[in-house]
C-alpha cells in the first residue's frame, strides 16, 4: 500500500459516520474516507462548479500522484467524500491561482504532513471568470456588445481591425467580453480599435509558443495524453501573461517621474 494508502487506512469511520482522525491522517481531515462513489459520481459532484471536468482530467491527476481511488476487484475506480474534496482543491488551485500540478502537489504534501492547514469549502457556482462561462458560450455581436456595456458597432470596429476573432459568422468565444471591456476602457484614453492589433499579434506569437510546448502531448492519442496537454497549455499560457504584464508594467514605470 502506498504512503497515502496506509494513512487513509489510519483513520477510523464510526457506524454512525462520525469520525475520528488518527495522527498522520492525509487531508482533508474529518471527511469520510469510505470509498463509494463511481467516477460518474464524482463528476457529477465536481461539474457544478467545474462544468469543463472530465473524465480524462480526473485519471491524469490520479496519474500525477494528486488522488488515490480505491480500485475495485474488477478494476473499477471508487473515490470517497475526502478524495472529492482533494480533486476540488487541486481544481480551484489550477483555476484560481494558475498553480503548476508540482507546486500543487507540494502544497497537498505539506497539508498531508500537518505542516499547512487549508479549510475545507463548499462547491459554488463557476463565476463569469471562471470555467462555467468559459465553456460553450458562444456570444452574437449584440449579445457581447449588450454583456460588456458598449454599442454593436463597437464590436464590429474590433472585428473588422483584427482584434476580434468569430466562428462562423458572427459568434465569439467567451474571452471575448473580456477583450471587449478592455478595449472600451482604453477607448476612453484614445486608444482605438486599430491601436489594439498589436495586442492581437502579440497574443498569437505566445499562444504559437505554448503549441510548440504542448506539441508532444497533442500528438499522441490517449486521454490522459489529451488532458497533460490542456494542463500544461493553461499553466504555460498563463506564465507568458504574467511575463507579458511584468514587462508591460516595467516599461510604463519608467514614464513616471
Amino acid at each position: 500500500m502506498s504512503g497515502a494508502g496506509a494513512q487513509r487506512a489510519a483513520a477510523v469511520e464510526a457506524v454512525d459516520g462520525t469520525r475520528v482522525a488518527h495522527e498522520g491522517e492525509p487531508w482533508p481531515r474529518g471527511l469520510s474516507r469510505r470509498a463509494s462513489m463511481r467516477i460518474s459520481d464524482v463528476l457529477a459532484a465536481l461539474q457544478l462548479e467545474f462544468p469543463a471536468v472530465t473524465t480524462s482530467k480526473l485519471r491524469f491527476l490520479e496519474e500525477q500522484g494528486l488522488v488515490e481511488p480505491v480500485r475495485t476487484p474488477a478494476g473499477y475506480r471508487q473515490y470517497s467524500p475526502a478524495d472529492i474534496e482533494r480533486l476540488r482543491f487541486v481544481l480551484r488551485q489550477q483555476r484560481d491561482r494558475y498553480m503548476p500540478l508540482k507546486v500543487i502537489k507540494e502544497r497537498l504534501a505539506a497539508l498531508d504532513a500537518g505542516e499547512e492547514d487549508e479549510p475545507t469549502t463548499p462547491a459554488r457556482l463557476a463565476t463569469r471568470d471562471g470555467v462555467r462561462e468559459t465553456a460553450g458560450v458562444r456570444w452574437t455581436v449584440e449579445a457581447l456588445a449588450g454583456e460588456a456595456g458598449v454599442a454593436p458597432g463597437f464590436v464590429e470596429e474590433l472585428v473588422t481591425a483584427g482584434v476580434l476573432r468569430t466562428h462562423g459568422r458572427s459568434s465569439f468565444d467567451p474571452w471575448a467580453r473580456d477583450v471587449v471591456v478592455a478595449a472600451a476602457a482604453l477607448a476612453e484614453h484614445g486608444i482605438d480599435a486599430r491601436h489594439l492589433r498589436q495586442f492581437r499579434a502579440a497574443a498569437d506569437r505566445q499562444a504559437d509558443i505554448v503549441e510548440q510546448v504542448v506539441a508532444p502531448w497533442r500528438g499522441r492519442r490517449s486521454a490522459s495524453s489529451r488532458a497533460r496537454a490542456g494542463t500544461v497549455a493553461a499553466e504555460v499560457g498563463e506564465l507568458c501573461t504574467q511575463m507579458h504584464t511584468a514587462l508591460v508594467r516595467a516599461a510604463v514605470a519608467e514614464l513616471a517621474p
